[in-house]
């Protein structure tokens, strides 16, 4: 583990304190780290639900730098199900990463978002970069694809799903936005 950011450290210390209370104690714990989710409900500060719920109402979306940062993208209902096949099938200890190998650029998943509305590609407003904004994430998931999980969602379909909901769910999502929270 090499966290760039107080948030990811925040993310690994977590990660160790449950691994050391397993070692320690005999605590029967399974880790999951998951790539990127997105979906319905998600609060509309993450770069998908913010940009979709942005461009229903013609606002900016703030692209961090050059916008080639590369996220493995992973819809919501597949990380449940990942959830649930490590908590059945899982060994007691170990760590499982989630992803789906759905690399994409944010760059890339802007533009099929705007695609998708039918909105213009002027909306994207590059911001400066975040400090300790990390290039890329990936992760090795042979383990958890060792006990029969794949995803099961095609990322184009559930981005389109996902723009869906948030155009049928204004209210819900508006309130949030206008309440900070």
């Amino acid at each position: 583990l090499k966290p760039n950011s107080p948030y990811s450290a925040s993310k690994a210390g977590g990660d160790l304190i449950v691994r050391a209370y397993h070692e320690t104690f005999g605590l029967p714990t399974l880790i999951t780290r998951s790539s990127n989710n997105f979906g319905p409900y998600q609060y509309p500060e993450k770069l998908i639900s913010l940009f979709v719920t942005n461009a229903l109402d013609d606002l900016p979306l703030p692209l961090y730098g050059d916008g080639l940062n590369v996220r493995d993208w992973i819809y919501v209902l597949d990380i449940c199900e990942a959830i649930d096949v490590v908590l059945h099938k899982g060994e007691i200890g170990e760590i499982y990463n989630i992803g789906t190998g759905n690399e994409k650029s944010n760059i890339w998943i802007t533009k099929k978002i705007l695609e998708i509305l039918d909105k213009p590609e002027s909306l994207i407003q590059p911001v400066a970069d975040r400090l300790g904004h990390d290039r890329r994430y990936s992760l090795d998931c042979s383990k958890i694809r060792a006990l029969g999980w794949q995803s099961q969602f095609d990322l184009e379909q559930a981005l389109v799903e996902t723009v869906r909901w948030y155009a049928e769910n204004e209210k819900w999502w508006r309130r949030l936005k206008k309440n900070g929270r």
